[in-house]
C-alpha cells in the first residue's frame, strides 16, 4: 500500500503538470499556436467588417472566348529585327532563339542576314523578326489576327495544331538549331529513382508520379511547348496507339492527381523548384545549359526534338518563298551553327524522339482531356480591389477581365468573389460554377463600384476563411486565390501580418495587376510560388485565359 508521503508527492507533480499545461494553452491562445494558423486568422477576421451582398443574376455568354478578339494588337510585340527594305517576309519565332543574349541566336541570325545586302531577281531582300512565345504565336496564326510569311515555333507540335485549324502551312525546314525539352530531376532523386526502375525516362517518370514517389510540375499545354509536349508524352505512356482512348484518360488522371504544380510560367516553375516543393520540372536543354543556378539536377529528355521547324504560312509569292529559302540557307551556314552551339543548341543530337507523330486534330483533343482531367477539386476565390484608386480605366478592366476570363474556368470548380476597399464584401460565396452561379458572378462583377480606401490583407484573410470552411467539408480541395488590384494598402492589416498564416495554410495567391505596383503584388505571390501578371489594356483577358487554363 502506498504510505502517505508517497501520495503526496503524486499529487504535487500531477497538480504541477496541471498547472504547466494550463499556462502553455494559455500562451498558445494568446499569442497563437504558428502550427495550427486558423486560430490566428480567427483573431484576424474577428477585426474585419465583413459583409454578404446579395446581387442580382447577369447575362451569362456561354460561347468560347473570341481568341481574335482578345489577343493584343500585333504591335504589343515589336520586332526584335525589323525589314530594312521593300521587299521581305515576316517571322514568328519562338522567343528561346529570338530575344537577346543567349537567347538571341536568330536574332543575329537575322540582323547579319539584312546587313548582308542580299539579292533575289535583281531586289535587295530582308527579313523582320517577330520574338513571341510557340503558342502564342499559332493563337495569331490561326485567329487570323495576324499572319506572318513564316513560322519557327519550337517543336511541330505547334505546326501540326495550326495546320488541322485549317491553316496553309508547309515545312520548309525540320531543324533551325537542334534542341529538346527534358525533365529536370535532384540528383538524390534520380539516383533513387534509377535504384528502382532500373532507367529513367518518360515511362517511369510517369509511374514515379503515379505512385507518389516524386514531385515534380510542368508547365502550362496551352502555351508552352515543353508543357505540350510533356502532355502528349505522358499520354502515350498510358496507350501509344491512342491517346484519347479510356485506358489513356484514366493513366492520365490518377497521375495528375500527384502533380502539386501546373505553371504558367517557367520562372514561376522554376521558383517551385527552388523552393524544395519539387523533386523535378521540366525545361529545354538550351536553358538549362544557360541557368547555373539549375545545373545541379539532372537533365533526363523526353517526347518529340524541339529542332525549331520553319513553315511557310499561306499563299506566298515566288519572291517571298525565295527570301524564305535563301534565310533558312543562311542560318545553317558553319559560323551560325556554331554560334547556335555556343548559345546551348545542338546539344543531344544523339536523342532520338520517344513519342511517336501526333496529328494536330488529337493534339487539340488531348489539350481539352488535359483542363478536364485537371480541373477537379479546386476552390478559388477572386478578390477584387474596388477602392478609389481603382477608378476608372483599372476598375473597368479589372470588371472586362473578370467577365471574360470567367468563361476560361471549368464548371466543376467551386468559385467565389471578394471585393474590398474600407471593409470586405462578400459578393459571392462560393459554389460549383454551374450557370446559375455563372450569372450570379456576372452580375457581382457587373455591380462592382470603386471608393475609398484600401484593405487587401483583410480581404485575402476573408477569402482564406471561406476557403478553410469549404476544406473542411472537403480536404481534398485545391484551393487558390487571384488577387486582382493595383497593388496599393492602406488600410487594415500589413502582409507581415498574414504572411505566415498565408505560408503555413499553403493557399497559393495569384496575383493580377492594373496600373498597379507590381513588386507588391510580386510579393504576396511568391509567398507560395503563385504567378503575378502585369494586366495592361490590351492584353489582359489573353493572360488570365493562358493562367486560368493552366489554374482553373
Amino acid at each position: 500500500m502506498m504510505d502517505k508521503s508517497n501520495k503526496d508527492l503524486i499529487l504535487k507533480v500531477f497538480g504541477l503538470a496541471v498547472v504547466v499545461f494550463l499556462l502553455v494553452y494559455i500562451g498558445i491562445k494568446l499569442i497563437g499556436d504558428g502550427d495550427h494558423p486558423n486560430e490566428s486568422l480567427e483573431s484576424i477576421i474577428k477585426g474585419i467588417d465583413v459583409k454578404t451582398v446579395p446581387h442580382k443574376m447577369g447575362k451569362v455568354e456561354i460561347e468560347p472566348p473570341d481568341l481574335k478578339e482578345n489577343l493584343p494588337d500585333i504591335s504589343k510585340y515589336p520586332p526584335q529585327v525589323n525589314s530594312n527594305t521593300p521587299s521581305y517576309i515576316e517571322i514568328f519565332s519562338s522567343t528561346e532563339k529570338a530575344g537577346s543574349g543567349t537567347d538571341g541566336w536568330l536574332t543575329e541570325v537575322a540582323r547579319d542576314f539584312n546587313n548582308a545586302k542580299i539579292m533575289i531577281d535583281g531586289k535587295q531582300v530582308s527579313v523582320r523578326l517577330r520574338g513571341i512565345a510557340s503558342g502564342q504565336g499559332a493563337d495569331y496564326i490561326t485567329s487570323g489576327k495576324h499572319l506572318p510569311d513564316a513560322y519557327t515555333p519550337s517543336n511541330e507540335l505547334w505546326g501540326e495544331m495550326i495546320i488541322s485549324r485549317g491553316v496553309e502551312a508547309e515545312l520548309v525546314q525540320k531543324r533551325l538549331a537542334g534542341n529538346v525539352a527534358g525533365i529536370l530531376l535532384t540528383k538524390s532523386k534520380k539516383d533513387e529513382l534509377v535504384a528502382k526502375y532500373g532507367a529513367i525516362n518518360i515511362k517511369t517518370v510517369v509511374d514515379a508520379v503515379a505512385n507518389k514517389e516524386l514531385n515534380m510540375g510542368y508547365t502550362n499545354p496551352f502555351a508552352s511547348s515543353t508543357g505540350l509536349n510533356f502532355l502528349i508524352s505522358t499520354l502515350q505512356t498510358f496507350d501509344s496507339s491512342n491517346l484519347l482512348s479510356d485506358k489513356a484518360e484514366a493513366g492520365f488522371e490518377s497521375f495528375q492527381d500527384n502533380i502539386p504544380v501546373v505553371a504558367y510560367t517557367t520562372l514561376q516553375m522554376r521558383e517551385s523548384a527552388k523552393s524544395g516543393i519539387l523533386d523535378g520540372f521540366i525545361l529545354e536543354y538550351q536553358t538549362y545549359m544557360n541557368t547555373p543556378d539549375i545545373r545541379s539536377y539532372e537533365f533526363i529528355p523526353f517526347g518529340v526534338r524541339h529542332d525549331s521547324p520553319m513553315y511557310a504560312i499561306g499563299e506566298l509569292s515566288a519572291e517571298k518563298k525565295k527570301i524564305l529559302n535563301k534565310f533558312v540557307e543562311f542560318s545553317q551556314q558553319e559560323k551560325y551553327q556554331t554560334m547556335a552551339t555556343k548559345y546551348g543548341f545542338n546539344g543531344l543530337n544523339q536523342y532520338k524522339p520517344e513519342a511517336v507523330p501526333v496529328s494536330g486534330d488529337v493534339i487539340i483533343q488531348a489539350q481539352k482531356l488535359w483542363k478536364l482531367i485537371k480541373n477537379t477539386n479546386i476552390c478559388a476565390v477572386f478578390v477584387a480591389d474596388v477602392s478609389g484608386s481603382m477608378m476608372g480605366e483599372p476598375l473597368n478592366n479589372l470588371k472586362k477581365s473578370l467577365s471574360e476570363g470567367q468563361k476560361y474556368i471549368g464548371q466543376d470548380n467551386l468559385i467565389g468573389l471578394v471585393s474590398y476597399s474600407d471593409d470586405v464584401n462578400i459578393d459571392l460565396p462560393i459554389a460549383k460554377f454551374n450557370l446559375t452561379q455563372r450569372a450570379m458572378f456576372a452580375g457581382a462583377v457587373d455591380d462592382l463600384q470603386a471608393s475609398g480606401s484600401t484593405a487587401t490583407f483583410d480581404a485575402i484573410a476573408v477569402a482564406m476563411e471561406m476557403i478553410e470552411v469549404q476544406q473542411a467539408i472537403d480536404p481534398n480541395l485545391k484551393p487558390m486565390i487571384f488577387v486582382l488590384s493595383d497593388g496599393e494598402t492602406n488600410r487594415g492589416h500589413d502582409l507581415g501580418d498574414i504572411k505566415d498564416i498565408v505560408r503555413a495554410l499553403g493557399i497559393p495567391i495569384y496575383t493580377i495587376g492594373y496600373n498597379a505596383d507590381i513588386q507588391a503584388l510580386q510579393e504576396i505571390s511568391s509567398i507560395n510560388e503563385a504567378a503575378s501578371i502585369n494586366a495592361d489594356t490590351d492584353d489582359v483577358v489573353y493572360k488570365l485565359g493562358n493562367m486560368f487554363n493552366a489554374e482553373l
